[in-house]
């Protein structure tokens, strides 16, 4: 059985944690989690991260609606980051964009590849 206790925590008790779209492979966004959020998570299959500014958990999707539901999870090499492909309903970056990575900057000027979802 899978402890979350065995991946590699920052001092601050958090791993990054990558988003990626099941359907598309898109990357979607990145947050963070504690060994707590990584459990729910699997439990759930609501993905609930650790919201660094409030200092609180953050279940994705709860007040906006944009959900995310766990497909699969996978941590890296090291055990210190983890991947989680997942169902996205709606955008799931909080700009309303599909993906938190819409700048693209291999030009002189960054560049928004994609606009906010109407």
């Amino acid at each position: 059985m899978f402890d979350p206790e065995t991946l590699k925590y920052d001092s601050n008790g958090l791993l990054p944690v990558i988003a990626q779209c099941a359907e598309t492979r898109e990357v979607l966004m990145l947050a963070w989690m504690n060994a707590e959020a990584v459990s729910e998570t699997l439990s759930s299959r609501r993905v609930t991260y650790w919201s660094r500014s409030r200092q609180s958990f953050w279940v994705k999707g709860e007040t906006s609606g944009h959900r995310q539901t766990l497909v699969d999870m996978r941590y890296d090499c090291d055990q210190d980051c983890l991947l989680l492909i997942v169902i996205q309903e709606g955008p799931a970056c909080h700009t309303n964009r599909r993906s938190c990575f819409y700048t693209s900057v291999m030009t002189s000027e960054p560049r928004e590849i994609s606009q906010p979802i109407v």
